[in-house]
């Protein structure tokens, strides 16, 4: 191929997808409320003509507070390899040329203000030693459905815990001085404006139910719910169903909407770029949840 036809493939490239490609390299310091966005972003920047090459340092349920800890540690025992049981923070920090590198608060702790500091400030300034280009971020997470068992042990419900941690983190970002990706927002939004909303369940009536009794439905939820396990007894051996109920971490939708609103901060581009739509969700879903996210985002950034 000679020079002009591959220039000019480069600007037919630009034109299909209205701006200029990028390619960003990110790391997440976080748990399972991050792991989730690794799902279709990749996919959704590819769709929408770009690049994102990710990383995680991260641990299920793994607050801000055990994440510096576990800094402590392994700088006085190299030893000590936190993530994966492979590597220390520092080894992910340089292992690339990080442009974004995200941090949040374990959910169950999201909505307390005080449980952000001094941890959050001393990950900023150890990112900030160790791979110093690139921008610390803070992922704002989501509030529970309304059917999660700590909210009757919190004394609080999905509203309360929403509205403090959407107050905890906006706190937690001013004192850093960092941007807020508000994934927590955009579910709360798409909860709030979806035409078939989630219709909770009766929680006393489920108590009943035994395989194969049908479950409530999960139509317009964006937690992974309630669903039949295969489980096998470790003394008898004996295989038996048990409900299950994850009213906390995102299904596919919910990480659907997730990834398109990472795209749309990272890249600095509109949702509209993303072609790719995940299998299960419908073309109309997607729309749905693409407008949403950038909805959310272009609200934190006019205030409104």
């Amino acid at each position: 191929m000679n020079k002009a036809i591959a220039l000019s493939l480069v600007a037919a490239t630009a034109l299909t997808f209205g701006v200029a490609a990028k390619e960003i390299k990110l790391l997440t310091i976080g748990n399972s409320f991050a792991d989730s966005a690794f799902r279709y972003l990749p996919q959704v920047a590819e769709s929408a003509g770009d690049k994102i090459v990710m990383d995680r340092a991260n641990i299920g349920g793994c607050p801000l507070d055990k994440h510096w800890n576990l800094v402590v540690k392994s700088e006085k025992d190299p030893s000590v390899k936190p993530y994966y049981n492979k590597f220390t923070l520092k080894d992910k920090l340089h292992s690339n040329q990080w442009d974004f590198v995200t941090i949040q608060q374990a959910s169950h702790l999201s909505w307390k203000p005080e449980s952000y500091q001094p941890y959050a400030k001393n990950l900023q300034e150890y990112v900030k030693k160790y791979a110093p280009d690139a921008e610390l971020v803070m992922q704002q997470t989501w509030a529970y459905r309304f059917d999660d068992n700590r909210y009757r042990d919190w004394k609080i419900d999905q509203k309360t815990m929403f509205e403090n941690l959407v107050k905890a983190y906006d706190k937690a970002a001013a004192e850093l001085g960092v941007r807020l990706i508000p994934t927590g927002e955009a579910v709360q939004l798409a909860r709030e404006t979806q035409a078939v909303k989630y219709v909770p369940y009766d929680t006393e009536a489920v108590k009943n139910l035994k395989y194969p009794d049908k479950l409530p439905s999960e139509a317009g939820s964006f937690a992974v719910g309630m669903y039949w396990w295969k489980q096998k007894d470790k003394k008898t051996g004996e295989i038996r169903w048990v409900r299950r109920n994850d009213p906390a971490h995102l299904n596919r939708r919910g990480e659907y909407l997730q990834a398109c609103l990472w795209y749309a901060f990272f890249f600095d581009k509109p949702t509209s770029e993303i072609k790719f739509v995940p299998k299960g969700i419908t073309p109309e879903d997607a729309a749905f949840l693409r407008d949403v996210a950038q909805k959310a985002l272009d609200a934190r950034k006019t205030g409104k």
